[in-house]
């Protein structure tokens, strides 16, 4: 068990949990919940209770997810003293690891109470999304396999903050998927995983110190900032994508209001080195994946009924 890399005072107790919690990292699980919510609001089959249950599935399993990241990225030596970003609470010392693990397994809990709930309104599908999810969570960076230690964490993430947070979250209001649905989501998805790149970028040097074999680090600088950008142009072309084939009315397009700030972000990312941008980079794309959703959301719920 690796022990704590820095000796620095604990502050409160309330500072401490919000580290903990880390809670800028939330938005990444409200903005699939909105999407969804939108497009079932706009095809007439928006459910309040479901919708409320789903987003705060969403944030008990990202702050489950939150935990058990701590958890087990800790005893690797991952967040060792060279690390810059946010504070993680074990390996400050802050907290000891079993109360970390009983936190993980409290959110986790709630979240499967939640998702009982919602089988009652949509089936057992819902059960199965969120036992994956959880699953998936936990297993981002426990055991062998770690996703987030074998390249696979920005197609995890993909996956869970886009397809299956979007189409789970129209599902239990729905009972049913549309295509439209899935396409919704591929913006959501490709933002939340260019915030992870830019972490993974930020962490390039810990990270192959600690032998985490981020996609980052299989790519290398330039290939992560390559893709970045891809993930940036994707995200960009879906809305106008659905408004050029009628699924969507040209509200859709009001998420190219944040252009200037992902044209400002790209340019950061692309032409400053790692250890110049410091956290700007990954500050100014989780903003921007807030904003382009919460427009997005807007656009979508406004389309009127698609076809």
């Amino acid at each position: 068990m690796a022990s704590p890399t820095d000796s620095r005072p604990a502050p409160s107790p309330v500072q401490v949990w919000l580290a903990a919690l880390r809670l800028p990292t939330l938005v990444a699980s409200i903005v699939p919940v909105l999407v969804g919510t939108a497009l079932a609001y706009r095809d007439f089959r928006f459910r309040l209770g479901p919708a409320v249950a789903a987003l705060l599935g969403a944030l008990l399993i990202q702050v489950g997810t939150n935990f058990a990241n701590d958890l087990y990225d800790f005893p690797k030596g991952v967040d060792g003293a060279e690390r810059r970003g946010p504070p993680r609470v074990l390996a400050l010392g802050w907290l000891p690891v079993e109360t970390v693990r009983r936190a993980m397994i409290a959110a986790f809990g709630l979240a499967t109470i939640l998702g009982i709930y919602l089988a009652r309104h949509a089936g057992w599908p819902v059960i199965a999304i969120g036992l994956v999810s959880i699953a998936a969570g936990v297993g981002y960076t426990k055991g062998r396999w770690a996703l987030a230690y074998r390249g696979l964490g920005d197609v995890a993430v993909f996956l869970f903050f886009g397809f299956v947070a979007v189409a789970g979250t129209y599902f239990v209001q729905a009972r049913l998927v549309t295509p439209t649905v899935f396409l919704v989501a591929i913006p959501v998805g490709a933002l939340c995983t260019a915030i992870l790149v830019v972490n993974n970028i930020r962490d390039l040097t810990s990270d192959r110190a600690a032998g985490k074999r981020t996609l980052a680090v299989i790519l290398g600088g330039g290939g992560a900032r390559a893709e970045y950008g891809l993930l940036l142009a994707v995200a960009f072309a879906i809305p106008l994508a659905l408004w050029l084939r009628g699924s969507l009315s040209a509200a859709a397009l009001l998420p190219y209001a944040t252009a200037s700030l992902a044209w400002r972000t790209l340019g950061e990312v692309l032409s400053r080195d790692e250890g110049a941008w410091g956290s700007d980079a990954l500050v100014d794309t989780a903003r921007l994946h807030g904003l382009f959703g919460l427009l997005f959301a807007a656009g979508i719920a406004v389309s009127g009924p698609g076809r």
